[in-house]
């Protein structure tokens, strides 16, 4: 990664903890009851805009119209297993969908957060790829799918989880994982079955973060690749244009 992108990325990794503190400030100091946890900075949302611009910037330097990335408004698509499902970056040119990404993240509560957000990814893949089977985004060419997630790193997230197997095992390498691995192994996952073109997994600290510090614990899922990845499909789209 050059020095630049690294810099871009270090700023929305602080402005994803600072978001999350200032919300925790406001909410307490409005109604003067705070959720539980960090409940208090999740209810706030819009922790992750600093990801989505940085993409949406890069995508533009690409050669890709400000008009034809949507990141706030007409970010829904139709999906096969219900009427649409708004995602959290958009490109669409001239009526064919291009690129569609979610950027998510988990601060706390690994244990519940961690399956929401692998039913999560996994329910939103399948529902578009058999929307786009059965004709919805025509006429488009098979668009890029891609999906982000930033974890927290705590002794919670790190340390090794026992799987509950009461009646049958489950695979080897989930045994012992840490809610970290198994993010690892999830986003692994849903790019070797083409559920995603490309994925990228971040993992920081609530103090070293709100510095810009970030880890990459696999080069498969860097932020390098996921963007690379993605900037080969918006320079194939100028070529076309």
């Amino acid at each position: 990664m050059n020095n630049e992108l690294n810099l871009k990325l270090r700023e929305a990794v602080a402005r994803f903890w600072s978001s999350r503190e200032t919300q925790a400030q406001k909410q307490g100091a409005v109604s003067g009851v705070r959720d539980a946890g960090a409940r208090a900075a999740v209810t706030g949302g819009s922790q992750m805009d600093g990801f989505v611009e940085l993409v949406r910037d890069l995508l533009e330097d690409s050669g890709v119209n400000k008009p034809l990335i949507y990141c706030e408004r007409c970010v829904e698509l139709p999906g096969w297993f219900r009427p649409e499902k708004k995602w959290d970056l958009l490109v669409v040119v001239e009526g064919c969908l291009i690129a569609a990404i979610e950027f998510k993240s988990q601060v706390g509560s690994f244990g519940n957060n961690y399956n929401n957000r692998t039913e999560e990814a996994l329910g939103s893949a399948v529902d578009l790829w058999a929307a786009y089977r059965e004709g919805a985004f025509k006429p488009s060419a098979r668009p890029w799918l891609g999906y982000m997630m930033l974890l927290e790193e705590a002794p919670n997230s790190t340390r090794p989880v026992k799987a509950q197997e009461p009646h049958f095992k489950v695979f080897e390498e989930f045994k012992a994982a840490s809610y970290a691995r198994r993010y690892e192994i999830l986003l692994t996952k849903l790019v070797r079955e083409r559920l995603y073109d490309a994925t990228c997994f971040l993992m920081s600290n609530s103090s070293d973060g709100l510095r810009g510090e970030y880890r990459e614990p696999l080069p498969e899922l860097s932020f390098t690749n996921f963007i690379t990845s993605l900037m080969a499909k918006a320079i194939a789209l100028k070529k076309t244009q």
